[in-house]
């Protein structure tokens, strides 16, 4: 499971270190995908497929189509190196506003990358319905 955030610099490359207790986990290989609200999303290889299962849908409906070949033709598989470091390829860093620091997020079964701007807005935006919920019965964590 993927827990906290986290504050890593990209190198000139596009590269940058995976929080240390996030690296076992994804030392055989992982995804990067396109996420919403424009971050990416990182995957342990086995998470990923059951997300495109579960995502799957009769390919004749035309929204399901769209959904799927966007996240294929714009994931990336990669595998950290020794250091822990993974790519980000150019494409997907474009696509999240990334360059310099980034904001590394645990997201239970995933980890999300964000811009760091774009993160802290996210969190400001949320925040209150968080709170709210605890005061629903049944809709509490």
């Amino acid at each position: 499971m993927f827990l906290g955030t986290h504050y890593p610099k990209l190198d000139e490359k596009g590269r940058f270190f995976l929080p240390a207790k996030f690296r076992e986990e994804l030392a055989e290989g992982l995804v990067i995908s396109p996420g919403q609200e424009r971050c990416l999303t990182i995957w342990t290889l086995e998470a990923f497929k059951e997300f495109a299962r579960s995502a799957s849908g009769p390919a004749t409906v035309k929204h399901v189509r769209d959904f799927q070949r966007m996240l294929s033709a714009n994931a990336s598989d990669e595998v950290p190196d020794k250091q822990g470091r993974i790519t980000i390829p150019a494409r997907l860093r474009s696509y999240a506003g990334l360059e310099g620091e980034i904001a590394v997020v645990g997201a239970f079964d995933r980890v999300e990358v964000w811009n760091p701007a774009a993160w802290e807005q996210y969190q400001a935006a949320q925040e209150p319905a968080f709170v709210v919920m605890d005061n629903i019965p049944g809709q509490g964590l």
